[in-house]
């Protein structure tokens, strides 16, 4: 596993974490954070996944909701749903990483932490997101 990958896997427990209590503290989190990454640069790649998936999350869980056709987000399992999430927040918001390392990440993530179904459920809709997201190219004269 990759050092980001790891980070990536943090950030992923944090959502999860957030899923089913949002009232964590911030000194909490950063604790967590600091007991499983030790490179700072680490640290704040993870936690800057973490803030940007909750500072953009009303648009990526609408993003999310219509790529995942016929599937209400609140049904997904809690896994499925952050790893998109997370997944869905470096696709729309940090272009320096190619979609083709945000898709086999989150896959992998969801491989690790989700059912045998999750992988291929999270590579679905992102890559239908990613579609969707994509600017529209220039007609051709």
């Amino acid at each position: 596993m990759t050092r980001r990958s790891r980070a990536r896997e943090v950030a992923l427990q944090l959502l999860f974490g957030q899923d089913h209590n949002a009232q964590q503290q911030r000194a909490e989190i950063e604790r967590f954070v600091r007991e499983r990454l030790r490179e700072p640069a680490l640290r704040e790649f993870s936690l800057s996944l973490y803030d940007g998936v909750l500072a953009h999350a009303a648009d990526i869980d609408q993003r999310i909701s219509a790529a995942a056709e016929n599937w209400r987000l609140q049904r997904m399992a809690t896994v499925d749903r952050n790893v998109l999430r997370l997944g869905a927040y470096e696709l729309l918001h940090r272009p320096e990483t190619p979609p083709a390392a945000v898709l086999d990440e989150a896959i992998e993530l969801a491989r690790r932490f989700g059912t045998a179904d999750s992988p291929a459920f999270v590579n679905g809709v992102l890559d239908r997101l990613r579609l969707l997201a994509a600017p529209a190219a220039p007609p051709t004269p």
